[in-house]
Order: structure tokens, then sequence, then C-alpha cells
């Protein structure tokens, strides 16, 4: 019976490769996704939970609902953005 003895360095080869074939797999797929649950929102306009909610409840953003999870429309978010855009 052989033994192969796998080092740091290969993993991290490997990891490398990894990510590679997954960029070519999904270099194509950059479309952006239609409807962002509240931590994506959050995230991308980099705001607190509650400056979210205060976005809803005065109407400055509008969302969906799905059982208890909150969507809102992409479009919807970056129109925001441009509008509160500074000269």
């Amino acid at each position: 019976m052989t033994f192969e003895v796998i080092t740091k360095d290969d993993l991290k080869t490997l990891k490398q490769e990894i990510i590679t074939e997954l960029r070519t797999i999904l270099g194509g797929q950059t479309e952006q996704k239609k409807w962002l649950k509240s931590t994506d929102v959050r995230a991308l306009l980099n705001i607190s939970p509650g400056t979210l909610q205060n976005l809803r409840v005065n109407g400055t953003l509008p969302y969906t609902t799905m059982g208890k999870t909150l969507y809102y429309e992409y479009d919807d978010v970056i129109k925001i953005l441009t509008q509160n855009k500074s000269a």
C-alpha cells in the first residue's frame, strides 16, 4: 500500500484550479438578479436594518413579501441610488 502526502501548497494549487474552472464555467452568467433579499439590499446600499425599514415605511423603496421574506426589485434599488446622487 502506498501513501501520498498532500501539502498545503498542493491544496492551494487545487483551490486555484477550481476557482479558475468555476470562473470559466460561470463567466457568461454575470447577469444581476432581478429580486434581492433584505441582506443583499443592505450590503449594496451599505445601510443598517433600521434604515432599510425606514425606506420601506416611508414608501421610498417598494418591496414585496413572500412568506416572511421581503424582496426588493434591483431596478428600484438602483433608482434610489440615482435619485439621491449629488452633483
